[in-house]
């Protein structure tokens, strides 16, 4: 099994997992001193760390805060969208979808040969959004997706000359299993899954790890990124050992052993200071 407990985890993407988790809601920022003995026991060393609140700072994901000479930071609007998108997907959505209804969205695109930025732009998007290319610039998501966000945030797209949008349901004499072979990497998938249960589906996960804390973080942080490229296909049209099943189950167990004893270490190591709430500009 993977004793591996951060596989190729960014320092950005654990501090997007420990921001969401206790710093969301609480209108705080945390000293800067807490970031770098937290993510020590994480692996990550100050000047990652360091670089990686100045990144974050420059993309408009965390504000800075100065109380006298000490340095805190803060979420912005646009990292509390960020949050909450990921704890909707993790929490209410989650990664099985059982209760499918047979809707798709179709999406096709027709851009100039020129626009290669806006092209992967859109793809990118697209795929965050549930999306899987059937070809020849038709994607489809098996919902009903709100493609409003996922448009307006394309530079220079104009969606009425650009882009055509159609729901329903597929007809004769569509093999709805295959297309959504042809339009997804299920194998990639299903490997993201099962090298997550190889990980954590064990009496003791990570042994080594300094506390519950880390293991939390990390645990989380991998658990994001599956989903957060996972389109929740329709169980029924999935193999029937589909490992997100399992992996989905494990979570939830770890979660209830490693939530109360992280949140306990989380609020030992790290200081912070009242701030407004951020702006939903931002």
């Amino acid at each position: 099994m993977n004793e591996d407990p951060s596989p190729g985890l960014r320092p950005q993407s654990l501090m997007l997992t420990f921001l969401g988790n206790y710093v969301l809601r609480r209108d705080i920022a945390v000293f800067s001193g807490s970031f770098v003995e937290l993510f020590a026991g994480l692996g990550v060393g100050e000047h990652a760390l360091r670089s990686t609140l100045t990144r974050m700072t420059g993309r408009g994901l965390l504000a800075r805060h100065r109380q006298g000479r000490r340095m805190h930071f803060g979420l912005t609007g646009r990292s509390e969208r960020i949050l909450l998108d990921g704890e909707a997907r993790v929490w209410r959505r989650g990664a099985v979808n059982e209760d499918w209804d047979g809707q798709w969205t179709v999406l096709s695109f027709s851009m100039p040969e020129s626009w290669q930025r806006q092209r992967h732009d859109l793809r990118s998007r697209l795929m965050w959004a549930g999306f899987g290319p059937l070809g020849n610039g038709t994607w489809i998501a098996p919902s009903k997706v709100d493609l409003g966000p996922v448009l307006a945030s394309v530079e220079g797209l104009d969606p009425g000359r650009h882009v055509r949008v159609f729901h329903g349901s597929a007809g004769a004499p569509t093999d709805v299993t295959q297309m959504i072979r042809d339009a997804f990497d299920l194998d990639g998938l299903a490997a993201g899954y099962q090298e997550f249960l190889d990980r954590w589906d064990r009496p003791d996960p990570i042994p080594k790890a300094p506390h519950d804390l880390a293991r939390y973080l990390w645990m989380m942080t991998e658990w994001l990124q599956l989903v957060g490229v996972d389109p929740r296909l329709p169980v029924q049209h999935l193999p029937d050992d589909w490992p997100a099943v399992r992996a989905q189950k494990v979570l939830h167990e770890l979660r209830e052993r490693y939530d109360a004893p992280a949140r306990e270490i989380a609020d030992r190591l790290v200081e912070f200071i009242p701030v407004a709430k951020a702006a939903a500009g931002d």
